[in-house]
């Protein structure tokens, strides 16, 4: 039995009692101390290295050498210098040790990447259904809302780490990926019966459909009605709905939320839409063919420093939208 500082080290069945913890297999601290006073031949320099105290140095090598069974350095004048038994573990371990840390190397820068602030531009209407995704992701996030000609040129001025956008850009000095495509459909609230508008919709008897339409009760996020414009373009082929918006809601999810509580319709993407029509909170009115899909992209400047992150990001927004 040996005794190093506070710790009892006794040999028995290749098990290893230090106050009371069993280590059933070599503490690898003790190699990398190995290895820093090997490098530096000197137990100060080591523990400046390790950010440990000499002493602590000196109670893993006297640990390890109680564990080989052999003297590893012996003490000179000015530090220590290897014995022969510690140039043959050296050359057996340096090899294994390295890959060792290389690996912790990269879980640490991982690790810091998940946990620095990146900022993140988004359409407002798509916070819910896409920005979300990332919370359980990432510890600290700075979300701003701007359109998509603002988003890009926040990011490929470096003043936004990444952008989700529905429309693709040109450009050198930025990175773009698709993440999916999502499209417009129209829901309604449970409340409305829908027969006559579905049966109407199977004889493809678009004049009759529009009248209904026109005489709901309709949500909208914007005054300008843009989502409904463009229904009405590619499905009726007119440049202006004749029905007026009852209830303007600036962010399409919390539009989404007040029409499952009330009366009314509206045209929203799919993916805002997805979860409350599971839940059958609201129900899905039309899903015309004539209503193209919108890409959806990720944007962030040309930066090896985010590059793991831009890619964590992608695969994540890429699940949501499958």
């Amino acid at each position: 039995m040996q005794i190093y500082g506070e710790c009892v080290i006794s040999k028995n069945n290749l098990n290893y009692v230090c106050d009371k913890y069993i280590y059933n297999m070599v503490n690898l601290e003790w190699y990398r101390t190995f290895k820093s006073v090997y490098k530096n031949g000197n137990f100060s320099l080591a523990a400046k290295e390790l950010f440990i105290s000499q002493p602590a140095v000196s109670q893993q090598i006297g640990m390890l050498e109680a564990h080989v069974g052999y003297k590893l350095f012996n003490r000179k004048s000015k530090g220590v210098e290897p014995t022969e038994y510690a140039k043959l573990l050296n050359n057996l371990i340096i090899e294994a040790l390295d890959r060792l840390e290389n690996v912790e190397n990269g879980f640490r820068a991982k690790a810091f990447n998940a946990n620095r602030l990146i900022s993140v531009g988004i359409s407002k209407h798509l916070m819910s259904s896409l920005g979300s995704a990332l919370l359980s992701k990432y510890e600290f996030i700075d979300f701003s809302f701007h359109t998509n000609d603002q988003l890009f040129e926040l990011v490929d001025s470096k003043k936004l780490d990444f952008a989700v956008v529905t429309k693709q850009y040109d450009t050198f000095d930025t990175i773009q990926k698709k993440l999916g495509e999502i499209k417009q459909i129209i829901v309604g609230s449970n409340g409305i019966d829908a027969s006559e508008l579905k049966a109407n919709i199977k004889i493809k008897d678009f004049s009759t459909i529009e009248n209904w339409l026109n005489n709901q009760k309709w949500f909208s996020h914007d005054s300008g009605i843009p989502h409904i414009k463009l229904f009405w373009l590619h499905v009726f082929n007119k440049k202006r709905p004749s029905m007026v918006p009852n209830y303007i809601i600036p962010s399409e999810y919390e539009m989404l939320e007040l029409l499952a509580k009330n009366t009314g319709v509206a045209v929203v993407w799919n993916i805002n839409a997805k979860e409350l029509l599971a839940e059958k909170k609201i129900q899905l009115l039309w899903n015309s063919n004539q209503m193209p899909g919108t890409e959806v992209f990720l944007l962030s400047g040309k930066n090896e420093n985010i590059s793991p992150i831009f890619e964590n990001i992608e695969t994540e927004l890429k699940k949501v939208l499958e």
